[in-house]
């Protein structure tokens, strides 16, 4: 799969999405009633949402093509297991990262993942742990760093591969919150997959990210009940601007040991020329990841998401 397969790939998902969230905002204004899907069937099919059509995408570029298959067009490739716990290392080193762009991004949007909170800790704990600690993860590690940033790839360019991945896993999160740290991550966990040229090492990366802040979710409500329904009230302008400063040091700290870490790892994995003359290889690569459909997409992504904080204010 091209870069111009994956920006119609990108636009079907966000259109899949938008006419999801369309059908619920009819269906709510139609009946005169809430839309009460449970929070684990709703993640489940968002999830299918943006599965489905990757792999129906992927399916009709190998036909196409006749060459590879589906573990080599997605990149699951073994690693070693010294890389497995360093992988572990790297993922929480650029936590720090993404706690202060939630931060930040919270000085002007309201914290998506908070405002759902209340319905995921009436879940079972292991439940929410395997939905959104493994299963999300490896949906969207096979869509966004399988299938998008892989698709991007074969025109060589691997930086801008490596961004516009991850920008668009942003993007998909529809909402300036997320999108915040998403794309950071995003860029961290491409960075990952060339340094060891497997898509498990962002799988492992993205479950362990998540079932920690699952964990956290539900350790915090446990011995501090009520904390998730309190602490949107109890995060001011001045609390937030106090706390960003120390964690923008810490992240900055932290994230250039995880920089370390993907040296090392390229190392270990065999990939340290590749890893040595990335930047080199993109300068001599003649790519162009824009086209119509990407255009499009991102002004239906970007739009939707400053309508939602317009109608949230």
């Amino acid at each position: 799969m091209n870069s111009k397969k994956v920006n119609w790939l990108f636009l079907c998902l966000i259109l899949i999405d938008i006419a999801w969230l369309a059908f619920v905002v009819i269906f709510i204004i139609a009946l005169q009633k809430p839309f009460n899907l449970p929070i684990a069937a709703n993640f489940i099919l968002n999830q299918m949402f943006i599965v489905v059509p990757t792999m129906l995408f992927l399916l009709a570029s190998k036909r196409k093509t006749e060459s590879g298959n589906l573990n080599e067009m997605l990149g699951f490739h073994k690693i070693k297991v010294s890389s497995f716990f360093m992988i572990i290392l790297f993922t929480f080193l650029i936590m720090p990262m993404s706690i202060a762009l939630n931060a930040i991004s919270m000085l002007f949007v309201e914290n998506t993942v908070n405002a759902i909170s209340g319905d995921i800790l009436q879940m079972p704990f292991l439940l929410m742990l395997f939905l959104i600690g493994i299963f999300g993860p490896f949906c969207e590690e096979l869509v966004f760093r399988g299938a998008i940033f892989h698709g991007y790839q074969r025109s060589g360019a691997v930086i801008g591969a490596i961004i516009w991945s991850a920008v668009l896993f942003g993007l998909m999160h529809l909402n300036f919150n997320q999108a915040a740290y998403a794309v950071a991550l995003g860029f961290m966990f491409g960075l990952l997959v060339e340094a060891t040229g497997s898509l498990w090492s962002s799988v492992i990366a993205h479950m362990v990210f998540n079932s920690q802040q699952v964990c956290t979710m539900y350790l915090s409500e446990y011995f501090m009940p009520g904390t998730y329904e309190s602490s949107d009230n109890m995060l001011t302008q001045d609390l937030l601007l106090g706390a960003i400063g120390p964690y923008l040091i810490i992240a900055v700290i932290a994230t250039s040991i995880a920089f370390c870490v993907l040296f090392w790892l390229a190392k270990n994995e065999n990939r340290e020329v590749n890893w040595r003359y990335l930047w080199k290889r993109d300068k001599e690569a003649k790519s162009a990841f824009v086209s119509a459909p990407l255009i499009v997409a991102i002004i239906i992504s970007l739009a939707y998401m400053v309508f939602s904080w317009a109608a949230s204010r």
